[in-house]
């Protein structure tokens, strides 16, 4: 059976139909499993670092600079915006807390980047 006259040329059209609806929505997913990576990753530097900061004889900068380390490993530098640490109360006992800020550029040519902190804490050791 041969094809009719006025069908020829239809699979581009529906190539093209059916790829303005996946290909955004590929890059949707993309962008939310890297924004979970990155979120992830950086929270748990930000985590070890106040577990470093911590330790008994250690300065909040010093997990300042355990979490830089561990996170210049992983991501790249200019996602992140700002590191800091700071001697806090956690529940009555003396504490660190690290605080990470970054963002997440958009992944395709348009969205909204997203700009996230995330927070490590942990209670000092007192050497008691």
């Amino acid at each position: 059976m041969s094809r009719r006259r006025d069908e020829r040329g239809s699979a581009v059209v529906d190539f093209v139909l059916v790829s303005m609806l996946v290909v955004p929505l590929f890059l949707g997913v993309l962008q939310v499993g890297l924004f979970l990576y990155i979120r992830n990753t950086v929270t748990a530097a930000a985590s070890e670092g106040a577990h470093y900061a911590a330790v008994l004889n250690r300065e909040p900068a010093d997990g300042e600079a355990r979490t830089r380390e561990l996170i210049g490993g992983v991501v790249r530098d200019e996602l992140i915006d700002g590191v800091e640490a700071e001697a806090v109360d956690v529940e009555g006992q003396p504490g660190v807390r690290v605080v990470v800020n970054a963002h997440m550029p958009p992944l395709g040519l348009w969205g909204p980047g997203i700009d996230f902190a995330v927070e490590g804490h942990a209670i000092k050791e007192t050497g008691e």
